[in-house]
């Protein structure tokens, strides 16, 4: 197996931090953003950085372009605020989408001359099963639709170059996002697995699998593609 570099954003906790620890056990050397990077268990280099201050996150990346040879990033950073469409808070779209669009666009801005000259790379952006249609999710929704609208496009732009660009959309997963706005035996989460075939959450670990697979050398004639990966969740949802 060959040994990749990638980044991750939203690498601390969660899908991040699983998928992390699953290149790592791979093979592979991870580079990792977050806001808080005290975490000496971390496999590999974790870096502090606000993705939400542009200038901030231009810094950041310049210096791990240089320090680093990238074979992809895999943008995974969320952000979520709850409400009907009648209480959306304009400050809270706006941050919704610049914590979850922005950063993805710097992170491939930063990484791609690099993936171009080497002819190989792996982009992966998390999505979410919400785009089919939750209720109060007005802006996370709308950002994470957004993100299915990146991986078409830039799969289409860079088709010919090496490198892949697909998307993952989660299911309800048991993580600490989820769980800010969905507690245990709560009825946001009967509500949850109602949709869900499998009446279960995911675990991070399975949405990292499917993640790596699309970072993988086997991947490579997959692009402009999203996976669910949601216990069959979206099978009912694209039946509506």
């Amino acid at each position: 197996m060959h040994e990749r570099t990638f980044l991750v954003t939203g690498a601390s906790k969660g899908i991040g931090r699983a998928l992390s620890d699953r290149l790592a056990a791979d093979g592979h050397r991870v580079v990792g953003l977050a806001r808080g990077a005290d975490d000496p268990t971390f496999p590999g280099t974790l870096v502090s950085v606000d993705l939400t201050d542009r200038d901030a996150t231009a810094r950041t990346l310049a210096t791990l372009a240089e320090r680093y040879a990238f074979d992809g990033v895999i943008n995974n950073a969320g952000f979520v605020r709850l409400a009907g469409v009648e209480a959306v808070d304009l400050d809270d779209l706006e941050a919704s989408f610049r914590h979850n669009l922005n950063s993805a666009v710097q992170t491939v801005q930063a990484l791609l001359p690099g993936m171009r000259e080497r002819g190989w790379g792996r982009i992966v952006n998390l999505s979410s099963l919400v785009v089919l249609g939750v209720a109060n999710r007005t802006a996370y929704a709308a950002a994470k639709a957004a993100m299915l609208s990146f991986t078409r496009t830039w799969a289409l732009e860079l088709a010919e170059t090496g490198i892949t660009v697909n998307a993952v959309a989660p299911g309800p997963t048991e993580t600490e996002l989820f769980r800010q706005n969905t507690p245990a035996g709560s009825e946001a989460e009967r509500r949850f697995l109602s949709l869900v075939p499998m009446k279960r959450l995911g675990k991070p670990e399975e949405l990292a699998a499917a993640a790596a697979f699309l970072l993988s050398e086997d991947a490579g004639y997959i692009t402009g593609q999203t996976l669910f990966v949601d216990g069959g969740a979206s099978v009912g949802k694209a039946a509506l």
